[in-house]
């Protein structure tokens, strides 16, 4: 019944991305260019109600705080994050949307998951070398978390209540959500630049 679960949810998830424009280069290149933020005010909108959602349910008892995971923190995740953005700027698509858009038959995402496909099996051929360099050596203690969340089985880097920060977060992006307006800067917008 999981795996059912798992489906039918990634599903959802993924006919959400694909009507709000996710699964489109071009909606995800103009966000990036920041000439058209509507799916940067879904993304946080998303994060926000999740955040609030989570901490506000482990605040009332109701979510498990054994179910939340933390991933460790080390200088790799940063070259790693660079890398993806990148990526992701080249080709307009990230590992989820990308697949997505496969889903809806663009022939380009196919290319993309292959060079992701390509990059992965690089990584693990190589992996005995990226960790005796260090890159993959926890920072600031590996897995932790912001804040203190009573229950959890992560260290808090300070002793603020995680889950009051998580609600505060999650609020912070969802008011920016409402906030930022839907373009910053438009093609019409650019100065005109003489030729050399």
């Amino acid at each position: 019944m999981t795996i059912v679960l798992a489906l039918v949810i990634g599903a959802l998830f993924g006919f959400v991305l694909d009507r709000i424009g996710a699964t489109n280069p071009t909606v995800l290149i103009k966000m990036l260019n920041l000439k058209a933020l509507g799916l940067m005010k879904a993304i946080l909108l998303a994060i926000g109600v999740g955040s609030i959602l989570m901490f506000g349910g482990q605040m009332a008892g109701l979510v498990d705080v054994g179910h939340m995971s933390v991933k460790a923190a080390y200088l790799g995740v940063f070259i790693g994050g660079l890398l993806l953005g990148t990526g992701w700027a080249l080709s307009g698509f990230c590992p989820g949307t990308g697949v997505c858009a496969a889903a809806t038959g663009r022939k380009d995402a196919l290319f993309f998951i292959l060079g992701g496909l390509l990059g992965a099996a690089a990584y693990m051929l190589t992996y005995p070398a990226w960790k005796s360099s260090g890159l993959l050596s926890g920072l600031a203690g590996g897995k932790v978390t912001l804040g203190t969340v009573p229950g959890s089985k992560f260290e808090g880097l300070t002793a603020i209540s995680g889950d009051l920060l998580g609600l505060g977060l999650g609020v912070l992006f969802v008011v920016i959500a409402f906030v930022v307006p839907d373009t910053l800067r438009s093609d019409a917008d650019a100065v005109a630049q003489p030729a050399e």
